[in-house]
């Protein structure tokens, strides 16, 4: 595993090559502003989610007439991913391992670029393979909330009829919850993680704000490429996951057919694509 740290005039990033996964973002002050992965809590900071964020109906997919089991979030977390570019302010990791349920032949490139207060995550995939495939993408970023979340709020870009999808398992049923309408911002309470993540399927806005009622340091992230966001913790946690995801949670009555589900892409031989979101730092 190597550690590897870069940085602008106003940040300093360090990731890991072990799931390329951000370890730390510190700021101008030197005020860290994720979450140390205590594993008294959540031993993880910011996972990649890869072919999948979430869970699907009954653990596995179907494609062109075949079945593939894959686990929750997909299978990349604990993978050792090749350094394969690094400047001052810019590093890519690379990641071509197979799996059970992802047979085929791909480049999956994670690239972080720090400018100013800004750090860019781009997620890039390439079908290198002779047949297409489909997958999806998400980030599962903890900030860190060392007083606790009932300290902070949520500011939405956009006013929002705050729908959330509550989670039975890893699978959505076709209930929603309001959690408030006309509203621009939300503020955090544990008893809305005590099962699990607030899902939101339908926001219109494309960037949401992580500001504390104590103090004016705050995180934005934007995910213009990213139709679902996710918040969750952990009881007591002092961290909040804000999660940009390609795909939703499967819906209990989900078909088996992964190109049907929402979100999933297609990629020919031969095709890339790639999704970003920024995280700023306030």
């Amino acid at each position: 595993m190597k550690l590897i740290t870069i940085k602008s005039g106003l940040l300093s990033v360090t990731i890991s090559s072990k799931g390329a996964e951000i370890q730390s973002i510190q700021d101008k002050n030197g005020v860290e502003r994720m979450f140390n992965g205590d594993p008294a809590f959540w031993p993880n900071r910011a996972p990649i989610l890869f072919p999948v964020a979430g869970g699907l109906k009954n653990d596995c997919y179907e494609w062109q007439g075949k079945w593939y089991p894959m686990p929750k979030h997909g299978f990349i977390r604990p993978l050792e991913w090749q350094v394969e570019d690094v400047k001052e302010n810019q590093a890519t990791f690379l990641l071509q391992e197979k799996h059970e349920g992802f047979p085929f032949e791909y480049d999956l490139r994670a690239t972080y670029t720090v400018k100013d207060s800004q750090l860019e995550v781009k997620y890039t995939v390439a079908n290198r393979d002779q047949r297409p495939f489909c997958f999806s993408i998400g980030s599962h970023e903890a900030y860190a909330t060392p007083s606790g979340i009932e300290d902070y709020e949520i500011v939405f870009d956009e006013e929002e009829t705050l729908a959330h999808s509550p989670l039975h398992g890893n699978l959505n049923d076709h209930e929603t919850v309001i959690l408030a309408e006309h509203a621009k911002t939300l503020p955090l309470k544990y008893e809305y993680f005590s099962v699990d993540a607030l899902v939101f399927r339908s926001l219109k806005s494309r960037g949401v704000t992580l500001r504390s009622l104590k103090h004016s340091r705050t995180i934005r992230v934007d995910y213009p490429d990213h139709p679902f966001l996710l918040l969750w913790t952990k009881p007591k946690a002092p961290y909040i996951c804000i999660e940009p995801w390609c795909n939703g949670p499967d819906f209990v009555d989900a078909p088996a057919a992964i190109d049907q589900k929402p979100g999933f892409m297609r990629l020919e031989p031969g095709e890339s694509i790639a999704r970003r979101h920024i995280i700023t730092v306030g």
